[in-house]
């Protein structure tokens, strides 16, 4: 199991994200609509994975990588169906072929490049049964806002941070005051539909907002729903 460098924020995770719950509706919907196996990857602390379980009173099962960070799950899921395992998304596997796999919270992004990217495609397409669906959401990249924010000190649920923007990479570095670091990766549409495309899965929807709003040139949120074909 590669070490995570999220163990270093599950203190103060719920904290620093705090006020991103709408995102909770729109997965809580696909949930009660998944006829079958319900999965999490990255459920981090577990504020979708016990959402859904709370207003569904579905199972779910939630992969993370990080052993802090599902500490703090278990601590929020207790007395609820929800079963927490220690995976990498990247090289998950699934004892029985689900019906609804998501990501929330633009988890995605942590996944460098191309190739770690496809990796998880193909292993979610692949645990899916015919029909099964895929959704998560990633942030559209506004150059304007990068150029704002990169190098400016920032405070958000009383975590001081500072996020350096690498065009070169794609890539985002979010430092705190102590030095823990993380690390996302932006990706454009083109390269989603491509990543849908090598593993084999349809696009049934593609939203500007977790409230369905139609995607286009405005939008700053990917929210994305897949389907394997039946």
């Amino acid at each position: 199991m590669r070490v995570s460098e999220y163990d270093a924020w599950a203190d103060v995770y719920d904290a620093w994200t705090g006020g991103t719950d709408a995102d909770v509706p729109f997965y809580v919907e696909l949930a009660r609509e998944a006829d079958g196996p319900i999965v999490e990857l990255a459920v981090g602390t577990g504020r979708v994975a016990v959402a859904v379980a709370q207003q569904t009173g579905k199972a779910v099962l939630g992969l993370d990588a990080s052993a802090a960070m599902l500490d703090g799950a278990r601590d929020r899921a207790q007395g609820l169906p929800v079963e927490l395992r220690q995976a990498d998304m990247r090289e998950f596997a699934l004892d029985d072929a689900a019906a609804l796999i998501y990501v929330p919270g633009r988890s995605l992004l942590h996944l460098h490049g191309w190739s770690e990217k496809r990796d998880v495609f193909r292993r979610v397409a692949a645990s899916l049964r015919p029909g099964g669906r895929f959704a998560f959401n990633c942030f559209v990249l506004s150059p304007r806002v990068a150029a704002e924010l990169d190098g400016v000190r920032q405070e958000s649920g009383g975590v001081v941070h500072t996020s350096r923007y690498v065009a070169a990479d794609s890539r985002i570095e979010i430092e705190r005051e102590d030095g823990a670091t993380i690390r996302a990766w932006w990706v454009t549409r083109a390269e989603l539909e491509g990543l849908l495309d090598v593993a084999g899965l349809e696009t049934e929807a593609l939203y500007g907002s977790f409230d369905k709003q139609p995607f286009d040139d405005d939008s700053t949120e990917f929210v994305w729903l897949a389907r394997k074909p039946a």
